[in-house]
């Protein structure tokens, strides 16, 4: 009797051996698989938040499209921004305290902006002249 159950319990000791095996196999070979659909989720989940702010600017940009097929949108934009006024009517321009204009006008605006392929050459071309001392040039 005693051979019996070290039989049985070494059988069923190879059973488990072979089922953690077997288990330890499959678990290896769905990684990969499992792995990727986790990344592609995570993939397709920013994918999603980018469509989204996407439409909200298409959204944002078809108003703005909307708006300026109004010919009343159009006539007070140029009233702000280039100060323009309807004939009869006097323009003021409030001063702020250094003597500026305190709206924004159109020379503040391209101040502002990047200078043009000109104005960089023309820059560049400052910049040469200064760093040359008079009397320095070596002529043969």
């Amino acid at each position: 009797m005693a051979l019996t159950k070290d039989r049985l319990n070494g059988s069923l000791t190879g059973r488990a051996l072979v089922l953690l095996l077997t288990l330890g196999f499959v678990a290896v070979i769905l990684a990969v698989p499992v792995r990727n659909y986790f990344g592609q989720r995570a993939e397709i989940a920013v994918l999603e938040a980018q469509i989204q702010v996407t439409q909200e600017n298409v959204d944002r940009l078809k108003l703005e499209q909307q708006r300026w097929a109004d010919p009343a949108y159009i006539a007070a934009e140029a009233r702000r921004r280039l100060l323009f006024v309807m004939p009869g009517e006097t323009g003021y321009v409030s001063l702020g305290a250094d003597g500026r204009p305190a709206a924004e006008t159109i020379s503040d605006q391209v101040a502002a902006e990047e200078p043009n392929w000109y104005g960089k050459l023309w820059g560049a071309l400052v910049e040469a002249d200064d760093s040359v001392e008079p009397g320095s040039v070596n002529v043969e």
